[in-house]
């Protein structure tokens, strides 16, 4: 399962394809949503441009979804607080 909840917030985890054409959710990828970003892997910029993303997703504000793991791998642990949209919504299987 990609995701998990709890009473104060979702726990996501992501595997991030930078430097791709358009940035889009794919699939998934070994229990991981798999998420193509159209920002290289620069200087975090791609990090950035993944919270972005995750952000207008989930409806929450940017400051609401945060990097728990992952800064310089793949493989991302993100946590979103406050989402009152089902992560089934964003994508099912």
């Amino acid at each position: 399962m990609w995701y998990k909840s709890d009473a104060e917030g979702l726990t996501i985890y992501v595997y991030a394809q930078p430097g791709a054409k358009s940035t889009a959710i794919v699939g998934i990828h070994d229990d991981a949503l798999k998420i193509r970003l159209n920002t290289p892997a620069v200087e975090g910029r791609a990090n950035d441009a993944l919270l972005k993303f995750i952000a207008q997703l989930f409806d929450v504000p940017l400051r609401q979804v945060k990097l728990v793991r992952g800064d310089k791998i793949r493989r991302k642990t993100l946590r979103i607080i406050g989402s009152v949209v089902e992560p089934s919504k964003v994508f099912s299987n």
